[in-house]
């Protein structure tokens, strides 16, 4: 099996979150389970800003699942959306 090259955003409850405290917890729930390729925030709509990540995932059953459970799970984030993914 190969890897998936995925991109996902990640919407905080409400635009007063700070955007780079989620940013800090993702880059840290993410470690180990895949590889980080980008990491930004992206401007959204009136002040609302997201966290966008590139990240490259073991194409196996499941793997795309929990990196999603694991974003959802950080304290502030709303929603966690798949935008693109792609065999590598």
């Amino acid at each position: 099996m190969g890897d998936v090259a995925v991109v996902m955003r990640i919407l905080p409850e409400d635009a007063d979150r700070d955007i780079n405290t989620i940013m800090s917890a993702a880059r840290e729930k993410l470690k180990g389970k895949c590889t980080l390729n980008k990491l930004e925030v992206q401007e959204v709509a009136f002040g609302l800003k997201a966290v966008r990540l590139e990240i490259i995932i073991p194409d196996e059953e499941g793997k795309i699942d929990s990196v999603e459970a694991t974003l959802s799970g950080i304290e502030g984030v709303g929603q966690v959306d798949t935008e693109d993914m792609t065999l590598v």
